[in-house]
């Protein structure tokens, strides 16, 4: 009889580029959702939760090949031969329902939607293939009312969930005046196009000088490898600087630079007014420089978006993993796309939205301090007697019907100290102990955890006399004794 072949063990790993999350950081991104979920409500957002499936046909940026989709997507073949994927972004899919539903759906229509997104790319230190996003999009306007009003949304949403002002900046550029630019310099659409753009998404790691060199003959990078340029004369580039470097001392300063950059050219006037329309109306919201700017260095995204694009960027510095300081950087992106829903329906839609990180907003608030605690756990009642399981089953009812956390030990409660040693696991604030004593003496056993807990690093004899971190109670007034602990501790 041939002998059967042992199938291995599956290997207990976390697929390359994911990850899991616990406890803490579940919490913390619930609570940071709801908080960007009531400002977008408060803004007259309505919530849409779409698939998380989409055709990639209705994806659109990725199409299928003869195995298997373009790299981006996750996808795989359906059994009627049609290609599905996990949504790229939360964008494509409100592309795809508003032309589904645009019958029934308020015109304009303004949506939020959360939840994850997955991306099939190389995975990187802090770079991710599930991540999720918070957007708010308006469908149906062309006014610059909506683009600004996403800029205030953005701004108050940042402040909402814990960046102060002074240390975020939501700036503002217009992909119009940029199609002057290109216009005036005569580049027409093409390859010569695209490597202008890419030169020009470099601006803020090469700056001006590394932007000139790149749009020239070329220049060593960093490590000392010669990069060929896009071969433009300087008369040629020379609009591309004026426009990268047109950011004045103000609004109106920087709008009248840019005119000066596009000159006669009827795209970039459109765009410099649309930019102007803006910023007459956050100045009229109380929306200063300090919150919101218009700044012609924001060029990321230009080559998806049709008018105004957004960015909201940390200006804060913290420590990159080798110790050196470095700003924190973008945790938001949006614009102006009026393209999208035209592919379902041959007709143009005029939208606007933004998206947020909330993973990186989440990784800048701990890089500040100003989140990753431990996430208190529960109050944990002990087990001294098997046999009144129901009492303690009681206590914890009684404890939970108050609105405090809180759990009956259920492992082996022989030894007691394995007991004490699970709730200091479980980060617990109490401990609750009863046995036969003090059930019948009407009593109960309270253990501060976090305060024994400090006693035993730092406290004197004296003190710790004068502060016990146990002491007894009437079992009718154990819910407030333990509420009055977590409250001292939460204060």
């Amino acid at each position: 009889m041939a002998k059967v072949k042992k199938q291995p063990r599956p290997k207990a790993i976390t697929p390359k580029g994911f990850r899991d999350y616990f406890g803490a950081e579940v919490d913390e991104r619930k609570h940071m959702l709801d908080q960007i979920a009531a400002v977008y409500h408060r803004y007259g957002f309505d919530a849409l939760e779409s698939s998380a499936v989409e055709t990639v046909e209705a994806l659109g940026k990725f199409l299928p090949d003869v195995d298997r989709p373009n790299e981006g997507v996750f996808a795989w073949q359906d059994e009627d031969d049609s290609w599905m994927a996990l949504r790229y972004d939360m964008t494509a899919p409100l592309a795809r329902v508003y032309a589904q539903h645009r019958n029934d759906l308020p015109a304009p229509y303004r949506r939020y939607a959360m939840g994850p997104v997955w991306r099939n790319e190389k995975p990187g230190p802090g770079r991710f293939r599930q991540f999720y996003q918070c957007d708010a999009d308006t469908v149906g306007t062309s006014s610059m009312a909506a683009d600004a009003e996403i800029c205030a949304l953005l701004a108050d949403t940042l402040e909402t969930v814990g960046i102060p002002r002074g240390d975020y900046l939501v700036r503002v550029n217009n992909r119009k005046v940029m199609n002057g630019v290109l216009e005036v310099m005569g580049v027409d659409e093409g390859p010569t196009r695209d490597a202008v753009l890419r030169t020009i998404d470099k601006f803020d790691k090469v700056g001006e000088a590394g932007v000139r060199e790149l749009l020239g003959k070329g220049r060593l990078d960093a490590s000392g490898a010669y990069i060929d340029g896009v071969g433009l004369s300087d008369d040629q580039a020379e609009p591309v600087i004026a426009f990268l470097t047109s950011k004045g001392a103000t609004a109106a300063e920087t709008l009248a630079n840019l005119r000066a950059a596009v000159g006669d050219n009827a795209v970039g006037a459109e765009g410099i007014n649309e930019l102007e329309q803006i910023a007459e109306l956050l100045d009229a919201q109380g929306y200063g420089p300090d919150r919101i700017e218009i700044d012609p260095s924001v060029v990321r995204g230009l080559g998806y978006y049709t008018g105004p694009v957004f960015e909201a960027e940390l200006t804060f510095e913290i420590l990159d993993e080798k110790g050196r300081p470095r700003q924190f950087g973008s945790v938001a992106g949006g614009g102006r796309y009026d393209d999208l829903v035209k592919r379902f329906t041959g007709q143009a839609v005029p939208a606007t939205g933004i998206s947020i990180g909330v993973d990186r907003l989440l990784a800048a608030l701990r890089a500040k301090g100003r989140m990753g605690g431990k996430a208190v756990g529960p109050v944990v009642v002990t087990v001294m007697d098997k046999t009144r399981l129901a009492d303690y089953q009681s206590m914890v009812s009684e404890l939970r019907d108050a609105g405090i956390r809180a759990e009956v030990y259920l492992g082996n409660p022989k030894n007691f100290g394995n007991q004490l040693k699970y709730a200091d696991k479980r980060n617990s604030p109490v401990a609750v102990i009863a046995g036969s004593d003090e059930f019948d003496a009407g009593k109960v056993q309270i253990k501060d955890l976090v305060l024994g807990a400090k006693i035993a690093e730092s406290a004197t004899l004296e003190e710790w006399k004068t502060r016990p971190s146990q002491f007894e109670c009437d079992r009718a007034d154990m819910v407030a004794r333990v509420r009055e602990i977590i409250e001292a501790e939460d204060g």
